[in-house]
């Protein structure tokens, strides 16, 4: 009987049996700190997607300890803000291709060898309660950081509208809905400006518009290197129009400027503010923590809105879940005292109405008492658009129930009791998931 060598083939998994969870960044960003303490010194800022790992399952004061970097950079996260993915979001990650080790020499080549199919396992989808540690699971599994950071531009002025500098982080109070929150980072540091200019070309304005065109020349001549300015005209809900585009060139800014003119129609105010914040607040929007921008509208008008589509209260719905600031000039002398239906003038209702969307939003309203104190206004909102200070925290209520949430900032007193005020917007629309 012919001898054949026999072939022994013995099969090796590549992929270990456990390994330990990963999680993934959902949200803007959160911080890798040093200690598990929400005033502890930052290590690192998360972005989304950014893949983490749980360090033997460890947890301390209402914090994981994890790395990234391919586990090279270690440091502490909110606990609360980790949950499991839904079904649909796990898929079984594909494991290597099997191993054949061949124990003698045949003269017959061995079979192909045929990698096994990629799976997908679903899991259940139940979220760990605050107790539970994700500890060691399959190697299929994720887990995802879901958390808020909330960024505010706050402005701090003395009793004589000059602005306080070189305050740090322990002097500043934040809360939201009246509950004090954790505030994760502070800067002063010069950011770039993202800024429009939407300019009532009304006819109630026709006398002023020269003036206004030499206002808005001044914002845009103190514009730095990275920041960008755009000109947005309006009359009626039909004629809202870019002049120019989002630029730091201050040549084709003037001249779009130039080019404003004075027509007919039913002001749109609401409209123009709306479609014009909506376009900042998206224009290179980013999550990274070193991407941030001061976002701010300039508006100059009268305050009298006559034919927009969108209701007041749809604009401030906007505005709240943006990061928009709006100072607002308003001309509103021309406008009627007599007390309509409503028991309000005109007059009455369009300085409410600007006051509400510089109040609101963090901002600032003027009303000239004349055309000439148009220069000193564009020079003052240069101002205060570079001296702000930039604070986050991470709200201690995580809910993503899309309610609105109040927001005040406290400065503590000074030694000699030195009158200061801080703005920053009054609050916020939570995320939903």
């Amino acid at each position: 009987m012919r001898k054949y060598i026999a072939l022994i083939f013995t099969l090796f998994f590549a992929s270990a049996v456990f390994a330990q969870s990963q999680a993934e960044v959902i949200v803007t960003s959160t911080f890798l700190r040093k200690m598990p303490n929400a005033a502890s010194e930052k290590v690192q800022t998360i972005e989304k997607g950014e893949k983490i790992v749980f360090e033997k399952s460890q947890e301390t004061n209402g914090f994981y300890y994890v790395s990234v970097s391919n586990r090279t950079i270690k440091g502490w996260i909110r606990k609360e803000t980790v949950r499991r993915l839904t079904n649909a979001e796990k898929v079984k990650q594909p494991k290597p291709p099997t191993q054949v080790v061949v124990s003698s020499i045949s003269s017959k080549p061995p079979p192909p060898i045929v990698a096994p199919p990629i799976a997908v396992k679903t899991a259940p989808t139940a979220a760990p309660t605050p107790a539970t540690t994700p500890g060691i699971v399959e190697d299929d599994e994720i887990l995802r950081v879901e958390t808020e950071e909330v960024a505010l531009n706050v402005r701090v002025v003395d009793g004589n509208n000059r602005t306080v500098k070189n305050l740090n982080q322990s002097q500043f109070e934040v809360y939201e809905d009246d509950v004090l929150q954790p505030i994760t980072a502070l800067t002063t540091a010069q950011v770039p400006i993202i800024n429009a200019l939407v300019i009532d070309n009304s006819r109630s304005l026709r006398t002023q518009l020269g003036k206004i065109i030499e206002a808005g020349k001044i914002i845009v001549a103190s514009n730095m290197s990275k920041d960008e300015s755009a000109v947005v005209r309006f009359v009626s809900k039909d004629k809202i129009e870019v002049v120019q585009d989002f630029t730091p060139n201050k040549k084709l800014l003037d001249n779009s400027l130039d080019n404003l003119f004075v027509e007919g129609g039913q002001t749109a105010i609401i409209d123009a503010v709306y479609q014009t914040a909506k376009k900042i607040d998206g224009y290179q929007k980013s999550a990274k923590k070193e991407d941030a921008k001061i976002r701010a509208l300039v508006l100059v008008s009268d305050g009298d809105d006559r034919s927009s589509s969108f209701q007041e209260q749809q604009l401030f719905d906007l505005l709240r879940e943006s990061q928009v600031q709006i100072y607002a000039v308003g001309f509103v002398d021309g406008l009627s005292r007599e007390p309509d239906a409503g028991n309000a003038s005109r007059q009455e209702k369009a300085k409410a109405f600007l006051t509400r969307l510089a109040q609101e939003t963090g901002g600032k309203v003027y009303f000239p008492g004349s055309i000439e104190a148009l220069p000193q206004i564009a020079a003052d909102i240069s101002a205060e658009l570079r001296t702000q200070y930039l604070i986050s925290y991470t709200p201690t209520n995580q809910n993503h129930d899309g309610t609105f949430r109040k927001i005040k900032v406290i400065l503590a007193e000074s030694a000699n009791k030195e009158k200061k005020i801080v703005t920053t917007r009054t609050g916020r629309i939570s995320a939903t998931k």
